[in-house]
């Protein structure tokens, strides 16, 4: 039987809960798509050094747990205090949603600079070399030629990433961050109901499941030429 009394209460700070996690996973990928875009230009055609530098941040990044590095980056930044204060930047660090956030960025940034890399890398290499050939700028060669095709070649890669984001984002809680799994488990914590915990995974799954359909009729979308042929 449902425990309607248990979503009567409950219920509206669940709703609030899932909010943040929408502003989490949602902020989180966009804004790690505008740092994404140049480290991934940057990998694909850039010289040796700064290949390099930047295959070290995405290598780090992907290679270490999100976990640890919300750790490092809410707790870490406290030994920082007096110094970030002085910069002006210890709002952001002192609370754990931006933290969160800034976290899950620098994550999500890394994996889609590689997804983006390797898009960028699948762009046939006769197409850059006729823009260049007609005098076309690098920015101009990369906002007219590269980026378009790449973006479509990434786009189910993205909706991958999207979805891992929305689930990571329960990391979050670990960090006094009330999103959808932290009212929940408020909610599971006042009155031993484990229909808490179930809502939130049934929302967790809905999520997921619009995310999947909206990427379909995208990925339809921009690609229907090629389905046409």
């Amino acid at each position: 039987m449902i425990n309607w009394t248990l979503f009567e209460r409950f219920g509206p700070r669940m709703v609030e809960g899932f909010a943040v996690t929408l502003e989490l996973a949602f902020g989180s990928v966009l804004l790690g798509l505008l740092i994404a875009a140049p480290v991934a230009l940057g990998r694909a055609y850039g010289g040796r050094a700064l290949s390099g530098a930047l295959f070290g941040y995405t290598y780090m990044m992907r290679g270490t747990p999100l976990l640890a590095q919300l750790f490092l980056v809410y707790y870490g930044s406290a030994q920082f205090q007096t110094s970030l204060d002085a910069a002006g930047l210890w709002w952001l660090f002192r609370d754990p949603f931006y933290c969160s956030l800034l976290t899950f960025t620098l994550n999500t940034a890394a994996y889609q600079a590689e997804i983006l890399a390797g898009a960028v890398r699948a762009v046939p290499r006769g197409q850059v070399e006729a823009a260049k050939a007609a005098a076309m700028s690098p920015a101009l060669v990369a906002r007219r030629i590269v980026l378009p095709q790449a973006a479509r070649l990434a786009l189910r890669p993205l909706g991958n990433e999207l979805i891992l984001m929305v689930k990571a984002s329960a990391l979050a809680s670990v960090v006094t961050v009330y999103d959808l799994l932290a009212t929940a488990k408020l909610a599971f914590q006042r009155t031993y109901d484990f229909q808490a915990y179930i809502a939130a995974a049934l929302v967790y799954v809905l999520t997921v499941e619009i995310i999947r359909r909206v990427w379909n009729m995208l990925d339809r979308r921009l690609n229907r030429h090629l389905i046409r042929a």
